[in-house]
């Protein structure tokens, strides 16, 4: 016994001796920053290590431009960064190969967030959670008003529409019936995406690098969204992301939200107006369609490739992106994993029970055109989301605007993306 304490004594010794101090970036959405300290700060309890969190922007749009600016300087002060599942294109050759230091562990993760996060024989990062957009609404007042949870935008209109307007007349004049990200985003990239391919409109650029976006169906997406503002949707959505949405729909102001899986766990809470009274399901599919569309978005961990330490930023990011802490994410923060165990889970399900209908939502998600487009992506998504606001805001008709985004997704792509 003695032998064996004097043995764990010195490993101690050791292991303190090569501690480190890793910086990381956690997100600020809902609950990410704290479910991602108190699992980070276990890791380093059990490690010895040390580890600093890094203060970001809420903003993905801002977050990306902050990101590319400390990797552009080579700083190393950046060990461990979060990544939308968009960006791994655009900032490839500043982050580290995973593969020496994953043991297999991304096996365990579905496919498609690893075709994200794979360059050739390169893992440039570990999928964190998954996402797709969602259709939140009020169980209380659609059973108040005797309607059902609408498969089509235009059932979502009418219904609106109506219960809007008897809950106004009924003394709540704040009441709105539709709230979505209408912000000149990435964000708004997202919602317009749901809307055109929701009406069989393609999906602005093909997998083939076809600028597909002036096309009727298209236009009857962007009429349609640009008809909501003023009448089911407040004027302020012009300027809504996520969290505006979120926080509106949670101090009972709405009937209808797009958000992503996050928001559940926050509706639910203690003190939510709301709490009990949410249904969640799929998105709407537009007019002759026979389904919605639900963008596929998530995050991941990627370690820069000007740590100092990268074989610990690795071990932390294995960690984090682990069945363990997926597990309690998903079960706490409504987080959707991206191991397809979890979806199986009967804790999970138990916490969550919308996740099992889930599944086959993140199977067929709609993909953003980043694969596609590489590393143009990020001007190719300003592009689309600037030509969506100027129809929201009643400046430019859907017809003018879906020619000129062809005309500059054309000029962007040039030969080929």
């Amino acid at each position: 016994m003695a032998q064996g304490m004097v043995a764990g004594l010195l490993g101690l010794a050791a292991g303190a001796a090569q501690a480190v101090t890793l910086t990381l970036s956690c997100g600020t959405v809902g609950r990410d920053f704290e479910f991602c300290k108190a699992a980070a700060q276990a890791w380093a309890a059990r490690t010895g290590h040390t580890v600093r969190f890094f203060t970001t922007p809420q903003s993905s749009t801002d977050l990306l431009a902050l990101l590319r600016q400390i990797l552009s300087a080579r700083s190393p002060d950046l060990d461990v960064i979060t990544i939308d599942v968009v960006w791994p294109g655009l900032v490839k050759a500043h982050l580290q190969d995973l593969r020496p230091y994953s043991g297999g562990a991304e096996q365990a993760h579905f496919a498609s967030q690893l075709a994200i996060d794979r360059d050739g024989n390169r893992l440039l990062a570990m999928p964190w959670y998954a996402d797709a957009g969602l259709l939140y609404y009020r169980r209380d007042l659609l059973e108040k008003y005797d309607e059902q949870p609408p498969a089509t935008w235009e059932a979502l209109a009418a219904t609106a529409a109506r219960i809007q307007d008897a809950e106004r007349r009924a003394g709540r004049p704040g009441m709105q019936g539709w709230l979505f990200q209408g912000r000149a985003y990435e964000g708004l990239t997202c919602n317009l995406l749901e809307w055109v391919a929701s009406h069989g409109g393609g999906r602005i650029v093909e997998d083939d690098g076809r600028v597909s976006v002036h096309n009727p169906r298209a236009q009857q997406a962007l009429r349609m969204a640009a008809s909501w503002v003023g009448r089911i949707s407040p004027a302020g959505v012009l300027n809504h992301a996520e969290e505006d949405s979120r926080r509106l729909f949670q101090n009972g102001n709405a009937l209808f939200m797009r958000n992503w899986p996050y928001a559940w766990a926050l509706l639910q809470a203690p003190g939510s107006a709301v709490a009990g009274k949410v249904g969640v399901q799929v998105l709407p599919r537009g007019e002759g369609a026979t389904h919605g569309a639900a963008a596929l978005g998530g995050w991941q961990l990627a370690v820069s490739r000007y740590s100092r330490h990268p074989r610990e930023a690795a071990a932390l990011v294995m960690h984090l992106t682990s069945h363990e802490v997926q597990k309690e994410r998903a079960i706490r923060g409504a987080y959707l994993p991206t191991q397809p165990a979890l979806y199986r889970d009967p804790q999970v399900l138990a916490a969550v029970p919308f996740f099992g209908s889930l599944y086959p939502v993140l199977q067929t998600a709609t993909p953003r055109p980043a694969t596609v487009t590489g590393p143009k992506y990020d001007a190719v998504s300003s592009a689309v989301w600037q030509a969506g606001h100027e129809v929201l805001a009643g400046t430019t008709p859907p017809e003018q605007a879906t020619k000129a985004l062809e005309q500059r997704l054309l000029q962007l792509r040039g030969r080929r993306w």
